[in-house]
């Protein structure tokens, strides 16, 4: 896996990004840790020979963490796919991590599921449906279709915007077959029940922190997994969506918790 590293604690945090296969989304959230932590973003393992599994990330996280030269175990924060992610890795090695931060987490059932798709067809108005139907009658592949419609449809899962998006900006292009072959593992292991039924291994403080404006509905999954976590809280941000760090009025807010939450867990402390 190629990785990113920034800051100089002795204290160290992985940020997981989310996608599946969506690498570099999740450098804003590791720099803005950086001023208290040793903050490591790794980006994902891409398609291969093998088909991808969940099983196949864990592992890569299990070598990456194993090879850090930290004291203690490193703190997790995952954000979306990301979130998943951690918990994932967490139920596998309970005993090699830290606390954890879920971020915009995503769904673990059918029901938040469904609720999620509700929410956003909800946002949907006419003129976007029309231009989501002339992309999808435009692109020439598959990445190049999930990237026009990501740009159309970001702002659905964005409260308020501290800044606009730039003008030229660039994307890691994505690679479909990753994010394919990974999500499909991901609900193949929750419909025969491996998730959430195994993060009662988890022995981590876990944080959720989720936007109230997040498509994904937070209290919701929350309520799928406080029978299987142990030590599970939960923070909601007001006016935010699905990524605090973009957010006018709820970034602040969010790193602030942030940072509060994993220095006192990484010191010893619970207050």
């Amino acid at each position: 896996m190629r990785t990113r590293k920034y800051g100089s604690s002795k204290h160290y945090v992985v940020v997981l990004h989310g996608g599946p296969a969506a690498t570099g989304d999740a450098a804003p959230i590791a720099q803005g840790l950086s001023d208290s932590f040793t903050a490591i973003e790794p980006w994902q393992r891409g398609s291969g020979e093998e088909p991808l599994s969940v099983a196949r990330h864990v592992e890569d996280l299990r070598s990456l963490i194993a090879g850090l030269d930290c004291d203690s175990p490193p703190a997790l924060v995952g954000h979306s796919w990301g979130a998943m992610l951690a918990l994932c890795y967490a139920a596998a090695h309970p005993n090699t991590v830290g606390p954890i931060a879920l971020v915009g987490s995503g769904t673990f059932d059918v029901a938040s599921r469904v609720r999620m798709k509700e929410i956003l067809r909800e946002r949907t108005d006419q003129p976007l449906q029309q231009r989501l139907a002339e992309v999808a009658a435009s692109a020439s592949n598959a990445a190049e279709l999930h990237m026009k419609r990501h740009k159309l449809t970001r702002d659905l899962s964005v409260y308020d915007r501290l800044a606009p998006w730039p003008e030229n900006e660039e994307f890691e292009p994505l690679d479909v077959r990753a994010h394919r072959e990974t999500w499909d593992d991901m609900m193949r292991l929750e419909s025969d029940g491996t998730y959430p039924a195994a993060f009662a291994r988890i022995t981590s403080d876990v944080l959720m922190l989720h936007g109230d404006y997040d498509p994904h509905p937070g209290p919701m999954i929350y309520e799928s997994l406080r029978p299987f976590i142990q030590r599970l809280e939960y923070r909601g941000l007001d006016r935010c969506g699905h990524s605090p760090w973009l957010e006018r009025f709820a970034r602040a807010e969010f790193f602030s918790l942030l940072k509060t939450w994993l220095l006192a867990r990484s010191l010893g402390r619970h207050d």
